[in-house]
Protein backbone atom coordinates (compact mmCIF):
# COMPACT_ATOMS: atom_id res chain seq x y z
CA UNK A 1 0.00 0.00 0.00
CA UNK A 2 1.24 3.76 -1.17
CA UNK A 3 2.09 5.65 1.86
CA UNK A 4 1.39 9.39 2.39
CA UNK A 5 2.26 12.12 4.28
CA UNK A 6 -1.31 13.70 3.41
CA UNK A 7 -3.55 14.49 6.18
CA UNK A 8 -7.44 13.25 6.60
CA UNK A 9 -10.34 14.35 8.64
CA UNK A 10 -13.05 11.70 8.78
CA UNK A 11 -16.50 12.88 9.49
CA UNK A 12 -19.50 10.99 10.04
CA UNK A 13 -22.98 12.91 10.08
CA UNK A 14 -24.98 10.86 12.38
CA UNK A 15 -28.40 11.01 14.12
CA UNK A 16 -30.10 8.32 16.28
CA UNK A 17 -27.40 5.93 15.07
CA UNK A 18 -26.79 3.55 18.22
CA UNK A 19 -27.37 0.18 16.30
CA UNK A 20 -24.36 0.88 13.80
CA UNK A 21 -22.43 3.81 14.86
CA UNK A 22 -20.14 1.67 17.41
CA UNK A 23 -19.23 -0.95 15.02
CA UNK A 24 -18.43 1.69 12.19
CA UNK A 25 -15.78 3.32 14.25
CA UNK A 26 -14.35 -0.16 15.04
CA UNK A 27 -13.59 -0.15 11.36
CA UNK A 28 -12.83 3.31 11.06
CA UNK A 29 -9.52 3.81 13.65
CA UNK A 30 -7.44 1.13 12.22
CA UNK A 31 -7.91 3.38 8.75
CA UNK A 32 -7.26 6.72 11.32
CA UNK A 33 -4.54 5.38 12.75
CA UNK A 34 -2.95 4.50 9.45
CA UNK A 35 -3.61 7.81 7.57
CA UNK A 36 -2.89 9.92 11.24
CA UNK A 37 -6.75 11.36 10.84
CA UNK A 38 -9.37 12.43 13.31
CA UNK A 39 -12.47 10.96 13.09
CA UNK A 40 -15.31 13.79 13.99
CA UNK A 41 -18.61 12.31 14.82
CA UNK A 42 -21.29 15.26 14.36
CA UNK A 43 -24.10 13.98 16.07
CA UNK A 44 -27.28 16.45 15.63
CA UNK A 45 -29.40 15.44 18.97
CA UNK A 46 -29.31 11.53 19.72
CA UNK A 47 -31.72 10.34 21.69
CA UNK A 48 -31.14 6.78 21.49
CA UNK A 49 -27.59 6.54 23.29
CA UNK A 50 -25.55 7.28 20.12
CA UNK A 51 -23.46 10.17 21.91
CA UNK A 52 -22.95 7.30 25.01
CA UNK A 53 -21.15 5.18 22.64
CA UNK A 54 -18.80 7.90 20.68
CA UNK A 55 -17.91 8.82 24.04
CA UNK A 56 -16.91 5.79 25.18
CA UNK A 57 -14.90 5.44 22.18
CA UNK A 58 -13.32 8.52 22.56
CA UNK A 59 -12.31 7.56 26.08
CA UNK A 60 -10.49 5.22 24.66
CA UNK A 61 -8.88 6.72 21.39
CA UNK A 62 -8.17 10.20 21.05
CA UNK A 63 -8.27 10.35 17.28
CA UNK A 64 -12.12 10.18 17.69
CA UNK A 65 -13.94 13.06 19.00
CA UNK A 66 -17.97 13.78 19.66
CA UNK A 67 -19.02 17.02 17.73
CA UNK A 68 -22.79 19.04 18.91
CA UNK A 69 -24.29 19.55 15.51
CA UNK A 70 -27.43 22.21 16.31
CA UNK A 71 -28.49 22.45 13.08
CA UNK A 72 -28.94 18.30 12.45
CA UNK A 73 -28.82 17.89 9.24
CA UNK A 74 -26.11 16.49 7.07
CA UNK A 75 -24.34 19.41 5.06
CA UNK A 76 -24.37 21.60 8.34
CA UNK A 77 -22.67 18.64 10.04
CA UNK A 78 -19.62 18.34 7.58
CA UNK A 79 -19.09 22.03 7.45
CA UNK A 80 -18.88 22.70 11.18
CA UNK A 81 -16.57 19.53 11.28
CA UNK A 82 -14.17 21.40 8.43
CA UNK A 83 -14.57 24.32 10.56
CA UNK A 84 -13.69 23.20 13.44
CA UNK A 85 -11.21 20.80 12.35
CA UNK A 86 -10.30 21.36 8.78
CA UNK A 87 -7.11 23.43 9.26
CA UNK A 88 -4.47 20.52 9.90
CA UNK A 89 -6.10 18.10 7.35
CA UNK A 90 -5.44 17.97 3.47
CA UNK A 91 -8.56 15.71 2.95
CA UNK A 92 -12.52 15.30 4.06
CA UNK A 93 -13.46 11.89 3.96
CA UNK A 94 -17.50 11.99 4.68
CA UNK A 95 -18.57 8.84 6.24
CA UNK A 96 -22.69 7.72 6.36
CA UNK A 97 -23.55 6.29 9.42
CA UNK A 98 -25.66 3.70 8.02
CA UNK A 99 -23.12 2.16 5.81
CA UNK A 100 -20.66 -0.46 5.17
CA UNK A 101 -17.52 0.06 4.30
CA UNK A 102 -14.52 -2.19 3.28
CA UNK A 103 -11.34 -1.96 5.75
CA UNK A 104 -9.15 -0.25 3.14
CA UNK A 105 -12.21 1.95 1.96
CA UNK A 106 -10.60 5.20 3.41
CA UNK A 107 -7.08 4.65 2.33
CA UNK A 108 -8.08 3.89 -1.61
CA UNK A 109 -9.24 7.12 -1.60
CA UNK A 110 -6.27 8.91 -0.58
CA UNK A 111 -4.80 6.75 -2.83
CA UNK A 112 -6.76 7.41 -5.81
CA UNK A 113 -7.00 11.74 -5.10
CA UNK A 114 -2.98 11.63 -4.97
CA UNK A 115 -2.56 9.19 -7.96
CA UNK A 116 -5.01 10.70 -10.23
CA UNK A 117 -4.80 14.62 -8.73
CA UNK A 118 -8.53 14.61 -8.31
CA UNK A 119 -10.10 17.40 -6.16
CA UNK A 120 -13.02 14.87 -5.39
CA UNK A 121 -13.14 11.03 -5.13
CA UNK A 122 -16.51 9.85 -5.25
CA UNK A 123 -17.73 6.09 -5.71
CA UNK A 124 -20.22 3.70 -6.24
CA UNK A 125 -23.03 2.96 -3.63
CA UNK A 126 -24.55 -0.78 -3.78
CA UNK A 127 -27.57 -1.21 -1.43
CA UNK A 128 -28.20 -3.97 0.33
CA UNK A 129 -30.94 -5.33 2.99
CA UNK A 130 -31.70 -7.51 5.31
CA UNK A 131 -35.40 -8.39 5.70
CA UNK A 132 -37.92 -9.15 3.29
CA UNK A 133 -38.64 -5.46 3.00
CA UNK A 134 -35.34 -4.26 2.51
CA UNK A 135 -34.32 -6.62 0.26
CA UNK A 136 -36.74 -4.96 -2.28
CA UNK A 137 -35.69 -1.66 -1.51
CA UNK A 138 -32.46 -2.91 -2.18
CA UNK A 139 -32.97 -4.35 -5.65
CA UNK A 140 -35.14 -1.36 -6.58
CA UNK A 141 -32.13 0.84 -5.71
CA UNK A 142 -29.82 -1.05 -8.00
CA UNK A 143 -31.51 -1.50 -10.69
CA UNK A 144 -31.96 1.40 -13.68
CA UNK A 145 -35.61 1.15 -13.25
CA UNK A 146 -35.57 2.49 -9.86
CA UNK A 147 -32.67 5.04 -10.24
CA UNK A 148 -32.60 6.22 -13.52
CA UNK A 149 -29.42 4.56 -14.41
CA UNK A 150 -27.43 7.03 -12.00
CA UNK A 151 -23.22 6.05 -12.44
CA UNK A 152 -22.97 5.92 -8.80
CA UNK A 153 -25.15 3.40 -8.26
CA UNK A 154 -23.48 0.86 -10.55
CA UNK A 155 -20.04 -0.41 -10.18
CA UNK A 156 -17.01 1.93 -11.76
CA UNK A 157 -13.70 1.05 -13.40
CA UNK A 158 -12.77 4.62 -12.56
CA UNK A 159 -13.71 7.69 -14.33
CA UNK A 160 -13.47 11.40 -14.27
CA UNK A 161 -17.56 12.28 -14.02
CA UNK A 162 -20.16 14.95 -12.75
CA UNK A 163 -21.52 13.84 -9.83
CA UNK A 164 -21.17 10.54 -7.66
CA UNK A 165 -21.79 9.57 -4.21
CA UNK A 166 -19.81 11.63 -1.59
CA UNK A 167 -16.56 10.34 -0.22
CA UNK A 168 -13.48 12.53 -0.09
CA UNK A 169 -12.45 15.99 -1.19
CA UNK A 170 -9.92 18.13 -0.83
CA UNK A 171 -10.62 20.78 1.65
CA UNK A 172 -9.02 23.37 0.03
CA UNK A 173 -11.20 22.60 -2.57
CA UNK A 174 -14.34 22.43 -0.28
CA UNK A 175 -13.75 25.39 1.23
CA UNK A 176 -12.81 27.84 -2.44
CA UNK A 177 -16.50 26.86 -3.41
CA UNK A 178 -18.44 27.48 0.40
CA UNK A 179 -18.61 24.15 1.23
CA UNK A 180 -22.39 22.32 1.23
CA UNK A 181 -24.91 24.72 1.44
CA UNK A 182 -27.10 24.16 4.31
CA UNK A 183 -30.50 25.32 2.91
CA UNK A 184 -30.47 22.14 1.44
CA UNK A 185 -31.11 18.89 3.79
CA UNK A 186 -31.28 16.46 0.74
CA UNK A 187 -29.60 16.48 -2.78
CA UNK A 188 -26.87 18.76 -1.02
CA UNK A 189 -23.79 16.39 -2.45
CA UNK A 190 -25.13 17.15 -6.44
CA UNK A 191 -25.67 20.79 -5.65
CA UNK A 192 -22.12 20.88 -4.03
CA UNK A 193 -20.75 18.64 -7.37
CA UNK A 194 -22.12 21.81 -9.88
CA UNK A 195 -20.56 24.30 -8.14
CA UNK A 196 -17.19 22.01 -7.62
CA UNK A 197 -17.11 21.65 -11.69
CA UNK A 198 -18.10 25.36 -12.58
CA UNK A 199 -15.37 26.56 -10.30
CA UNK A 200 -13.01 24.46 -12.73
CA UNK A 201 -12.51 21.43 -10.29
CA UNK A 202 -12.35 17.65 -11.34
CA UNK A 203 -14.18 14.78 -9.55
CA UNK A 204 -13.15 11.04 -10.03
CA UNK A 205 -15.36 7.87 -9.29
CA UNK A 206 -13.57 5.17 -7.54
CA UNK A 207 -12.78 2.23 -9.29
CA UNK A 208 -11.05 0.84 -6.86
CA UNK A 209 -13.74 0.90 -3.75
CA UNK A 210 -17.03 1.27 -3.27
CA UNK A 211 -19.77 1.57 0.07
CA UNK A 212 -22.54 -0.54 0.92
CA UNK A 213 -25.62 1.47 2.17
CA UNK A 214 -28.95 0.08 4.18
CA UNK A 215 -31.83 1.03 2.68
CA UNK A 216 -35.25 1.70 4.26
CA UNK A 217 -37.22 -0.46 5.63
CA UNK A 218 -40.55 0.65 5.33
CA UNK A 219 -42.64 1.35 2.20
CA UNK A 220 -43.37 4.53 4.27
CA UNK A 221 -39.76 5.72 5.34
CA UNK A 222 -38.90 5.26 1.58
CA UNK A 223 -41.69 7.76 0.11
CA UNK A 224 -40.47 10.45 2.79
CA UNK A 225 -36.72 9.81 1.68
CA UNK A 226 -37.67 10.18 -1.67
CA UNK A 227 -40.30 12.70 -1.53
CA UNK A 228 -37.13 14.81 0.19
CA UNK A 229 -34.61 13.93 -2.66
CA UNK A 230 -37.52 15.19 -5.19
CA UNK A 231 -37.30 18.34 -3.33
CA UNK A 232 -33.62 18.59 -3.35
CA UNK A 233 -33.27 18.20 -6.76
CA UNK A 234 -36.41 20.94 -7.48
CA UNK A 235 -34.32 23.32 -5.72
CA UNK A 236 -31.46 22.43 -8.04
CA UNK A 237 -32.68 23.32 -10.60
CA UNK A 238 -34.27 26.44 -9.35
CA UNK A 239 -30.91 27.66 -7.74
CA UNK A 240 -28.80 27.02 -10.64
CA UNK A 241 -31.24 27.37 -13.64
CA UNK A 242 -30.94 23.98 -15.02
CA UNK A 243 -32.21 21.59 -16.93
CA UNK A 244 -32.95 17.76 -15.19
CA UNK A 245 -31.73 15.19 -17.32
CA UNK A 246 -33.48 12.68 -18.99
CA UNK A 247 -33.77 9.69 -17.03
CA UNK A 248 -35.07 12.50 -14.36
CA UNK A 249 -37.60 13.93 -16.43
CA UNK A 250 -39.66 10.58 -17.09
CA UNK A 251 -40.20 9.96 -13.42
CA UNK A 252 -41.53 13.44 -13.13
CA UNK A 253 -44.48 12.43 -14.92
CA UNK A 254 -45.85 9.98 -12.44
CA UNK A 255 -47.18 12.81 -9.94
CA UNK A 256 -49.05 14.07 -12.75
CA UNK A 257 -49.70 10.76 -14.03
CA UNK A 258 -51.55 9.75 -10.30
CA UNK A 259 -53.33 12.80 -10.58
CA UNK A 260 -54.46 12.43 -14.01
CA UNK A 261 -56.29 8.92 -12.70
CA UNK A 262 -58.60 11.13 -10.22
CA UNK A 263 -60.87 11.64 -13.97
CA UNK A 264 -60.99 8.11 -14.38
CA UNK A 265 -64.71 7.79 -13.18
CA UNK A 266 -65.80 10.63 -15.64
CA UNK A 267 -63.29 9.41 -18.48
CA UNK A 268 -61.50 5.86 -18.37
CA UNK A 269 -58.70 6.47 -20.63
CA UNK A 270 -57.27 8.67 -17.81
CA UNK A 271 -56.64 5.56 -15.62
CA UNK A 272 -54.74 4.24 -19.00
CA UNK A 273 -51.05 5.88 -18.39
CA UNK A 274 -51.15 4.84 -14.31
CA UNK A 275 -51.69 1.67 -15.76
CA UNK A 276 -48.75 1.49 -17.48
CA UNK A 277 -46.58 2.72 -15.45
CA UNK A 278 -48.27 0.34 -13.06
CA UNK A 279 -48.01 -2.74 -14.99
CA UNK A 280 -43.80 -1.99 -15.55
CA UNK A 281 -42.92 -1.27 -12.21
CA UNK A 282 -44.90 -4.56 -11.08
CA UNK A 283 -43.80 -7.01 -13.70
CA UNK A 284 -40.25 -5.88 -12.68
CA UNK A 285 -41.07 -6.83 -9.35
CA UNK A 286 -42.22 -10.28 -10.67
CA UNK A 287 -39.05 -10.74 -13.25
CA UNK A 288 -36.96 -10.11 -10.37
CA UNK A 289 -38.34 -12.33 -8.22
CA UNK A 290 -38.14 -15.11 -10.41
CA UNK A 291 -34.16 -14.33 -11.99
CA UNK A 292 -33.21 -14.51 -8.00
CA UNK A 293 -35.42 -17.20 -6.72
CA UNK A 294 -36.86 -15.31 -3.93
CA UNK A 295 -40.50 -14.39 -3.26
CA UNK A 296 -39.81 -11.45 -1.40
CA UNK A 297 -37.90 -9.03 -3.95
CA UNK A 298 -41.83 -9.42 -5.91
CA UNK A 299 -41.89 -6.32 -3.94
CA UNK A 300 -39.15 -4.38 -5.50
CA UNK A 301 -41.78 -3.25 -7.80
CA UNK A 302 -44.30 -1.53 -5.24
CA UNK A 303 -40.72 -0.03 -3.81
CA UNK A 304 -39.39 1.49 -7.84
CA UNK A 305 -43.83 2.74 -7.66
CA UNK A 306 -42.90 4.48 -4.07
CA UNK A 307 -39.49 5.86 -5.03
CA UNK A 308 -41.22 7.66 -8.11
CA UNK A 309 -44.12 8.38 -6.91
CA UNK A 310 -42.02 10.07 -3.38
CA UNK A 311 -39.43 11.98 -6.16
CA UNK A 312 -42.13 13.30 -8.44
CA UNK A 313 -43.97 14.56 -5.96
CA UNK A 314 -41.38 16.44 -4.05
CA UNK A 315 -40.48 18.05 -7.66
CA UNK A 316 -43.69 19.35 -8.04
CA UNK A 317 -44.76 20.27 -4.41
CA UNK A 318 -41.10 22.31 -4.72
CA UNK A 319 -40.93 23.76 -8.04
CA UNK A 320 -44.53 25.25 -8.32
CA UNK A 321 -44.68 25.97 -3.79
CA UNK A 322 -43.77 29.66 -2.73
CA UNK A 323 -39.94 30.06 -2.81
CA UNK A 324 -37.60 31.66 -0.79
CA UNK A 325 -37.02 35.06 -1.13
CA UNK A 326 -33.00 34.28 -1.85
CA UNK A 327 -31.46 31.09 -2.47
CA UNK A 328 -28.12 30.23 -0.40
CA UNK A 329 -24.87 31.08 -2.53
Amino acid sequence: MTRTTASSLIVIPCLNEAAHIGTLLGQLRPAAARLGARIVVADGGSTDGTQGIVERVAAEDPRVMLLANPKRIQSAAINLAVATFGDDADYLIRIDAHGGYPADYCDRLVEEAIATGADSVVVSMLTSGTGAMQKAVAAAQNSKLGTGGSKHRHMSAGEWVDHGHHALMRIAAFRAVGGYDESFSHNEDAELDHRLRLAGYRIWMSGRTQMVYYPRSTLKSLFFQYLGYGRGRARNVLKHRMMPKLRQMIPLLVFPVVLLTLLSPIFMLAAVPFLIWAAVCLGYGVRTAISQRNLAIVLAGVSVMVMHLGWSMGFWLQLLGPQPSREAA
